[in-house]
């Protein structure tokens, strides 16, 4: 069994995290969730952490939640949390260190709303982002609902939401949910070395700027995530929601023109 996150700290203070389920896509279940947030957990603690990059293995950066994992509820968790992905969500929007992306390949779902809460993200030249929710039957997440929006603007956020469409590199930049895009054989090293150049000065310096960013959008992020939920509550498990689904695994195009009756 993979290890679903692999984790390396070089001697500039720079911690790589690589989301590691390749043969899946790195799409996210309960143990990837989980092991991403005490990842970050612990990279806020460690002293030695100045940065953390985050990538995917096998050519991919993630196609988001592992869609065959809705096939039984997550077991009783002892944390206060109904998912990991609700503690993952908690951990992420407190981290307060410097947050970089290399992102090469698909990108969906949390795979693109993720970016969103990174502070640098550098992007392949063959990267195919996606935010595919109502494609899903389902609304938006990770607080995306507010972030896309404040990023790229009210207009491009709606075309981007109800088209569900696929973005390439040079849109993922003109928009401004990607910083910059790179041939794919050299982001993770361009990620890298930004990081390393992030990491020269003072931790303390980064965190309390890392703050400010945080405190200035944290009532909007933490609303967005209470409305997200209740929408989620109201669509997952609707006939749209399981036709969606049932399509995805069944490898055919989803129909909901019949359930418009």
């Amino acid at each position: 069994m993979d290890t679903p996150v692999l984790k390396e700290l070089d001697g500039d203070g720079v911690l790589l995290v690589t989301f590691n389920r390749p043969a899946k896509k790195n799409a996210f279940n309960e143990d990837q969730w989980d092991a991403t947030t005490e990842t970050l957990s612990e990279a806020r603690e460690d002293k030695r952490v100045a940065a953390l990059v985050l990538t995917g293995a096998g050519g991919d950066f993630t196609s988001g939640v592992d869609l065959s994992s809705f096939a039984r509820p997550p077991d009783p968790r002892g944390d206060g949390f109904e998912t990991g992905y609700d503690a993952f969500m908690a951990t992420l929007i407190e981290f307060d260190k410097p947050l970089l992306a290399a992102v090469r390949g698909v990108g969906v779902g949390i795979g693109c709303t993720l970016l969103l809460h990174c502070d640098v993200v550098y992007v392949g030249a063959g990267v195919r982002l996606r935010l595919p929710f109502v494609a899903l039957g389902l609304v938006p997440e990770a607080a995306s609902s507010y972030m896309l929006e404040a990023v790229v603007g009210a207009r491009q956020a709606a075309e981007l939401f109800f088209s569900a469409e696929w973005i390439d590199a040079k849109r993922a930049v003109e928009v401004g949910i990607a910083t910059r895009a790179y041939p794919d054989e050299a982001v993770l090293e361009a990620t890298l070395a930004r990081a390393r150049e992030i990491a020269q000065h003072p931790v303390s310096a980064l965190q309390a700027t890392k703050r400010t960013l945080l405190a200035t959008r944290r009532t909007a992020v933490e609303a967005a995530l209470r409305q997200e939920r209740e929408g989620m509550g109201q669509q997952a498990g609707s006939p749209e929601n399981l036709e969606a689904i049932q399509a995805f695994l069944q490898k055919r195009p989803p129909d909901f023109r019949k359930l418009r009756k």
